[in-house]
């Protein structure tokens, strides 16, 4: 394993003071060497002044949002390794120096930290965040073909290709269903964890909103889809539509041929229409995958420049 000055430890936080310095110090201990970021996005009880005195690099965003922190700290920081984690104490220090180390030997691209298979379902109190999980999970699971077992934790370690390559879109929360949807369709490689969660200590309120952020994790989730597979995404539209025109225009068809009059004109008329949408739906899924291929071939040079830029550095 690499010296652990190669790692980054990445840290957003809004209103952690109850929770920051623990986590600043339990971080510190797992990993002596690596530098610790706190980027604080617009807190009002004092969490930077918390973490700095704990010992860690405190940067400021102020575009509220975690995917906007986020945003920033791909851009700011240098590292071989990232390690990103919340500051409300809910991931346990010692599976980081396994997370980077996965990283470091090349074996992996994105850690995961995976809750879901430890105790996230015994700690955690809210059942809609539950729910929410597995939900997202199956979604992504199906639509994406793979087999990722928790797709919202906060947990992850990230190599230096992943990091400068990912184009972080998301503003707010849905940020981790954005990078895993990102490294499963670009085919980097992904290991998951198991690790303990514990819940909030006492005094420590989440600032997740179960519905609102749920429904961008959703909107999310529809829209790589529609980016990442456009083919899949309007074929399915295009059966849709497909099927309604038949169902439509049997009847009039029948009766056409039975009697030799049309009688259900509006019928035949809304079948035309189904029928046409969904010849131009698959039309364009044929477009926009063609396109979306050629992305993909564009990004897989995209990484190989971004190698030579980290070798010249």
């Amino acid at each position: 394993m690499k010296k652990n000055d190669d790692i980054a430890v990445l840290i957003p936080c809004y209103n952690e003071s109850i929770t920051i310095e623990k986590v600043v110090k339990d971080y510190k201990k797992a990993l002596p060497n690596a530098k610790i970021y706190v980027y604080d996005n617009n807190s009002t009880d004092h969490t930077d002044d918390v973490a700095r005195k704990a010992g860690a690099i405190v940067c400021y965003e102020y575009r509220q949002g975690k995917g906007n922190v986020i945003r920033s700290m791909f851009r700011d920081i240098d590292a071989d390794c990232y390690l990103m984690i919340d500051g409300d104490d809910t991931y346990p220090a010692e599976n980081a120096s396994e997370m980077c180390e996965l990283v470091l030997n090349g074996r992996a691209d994105m850690v995961i930290g995976d809750r879901l298979s430890s105790t996230y379902f015994q700690e955690n109190k809210r059942l809609f965040h539950n729910f929410g999980n597995v939900l997202v999970r199956k979604l992504i699971n199906v639509i994406f073909k793979n087999n990722v077992k928790d797709i919202l934790t906060g947990y992850r370690a990230f190599s230096y290709d992943f990091v400068k390559s990912f184009p972080v879109l998301s503003k707010g929360f849905e940020i981790e269903t954005e990078m895993t949807i990102h490294a499963v369709d670009k085919n980097f490689k992904v290991i998951e964890v198991p690790v303990n969660y514990r819940d909030r200590p006492e005094g420590s309120k989440s600032k997740l909103n179960t519905y609102l952020d749920g429904f961008k994790v959703l909107k999310t989730i529809g829209t790589l889809f529609k980016e990442y597979r456009p083919e899949l995404f309007f074929n399915l539209f295009a059966v849709l539509f497909l099927v309604i025109g038949l169902i439509l225009g049997v009847s009039p068809v029948v009766g056409y041929f039975k009697t030799g009059l049309v009688r259900r004109f509006p019928s035949l008329i809304v079948s035309c229409f189904s029928l046409t949408i969904s010849i131009l739906l698959w039309i364009t899924g044929i477009i926009l995958g063609v396109i979306a291929k050629k992305k993909k071939q564009d990004y897989e040079l995209y990484l190989n420049e971004i190698k030579i830029i980290k070798n010249n550095k």
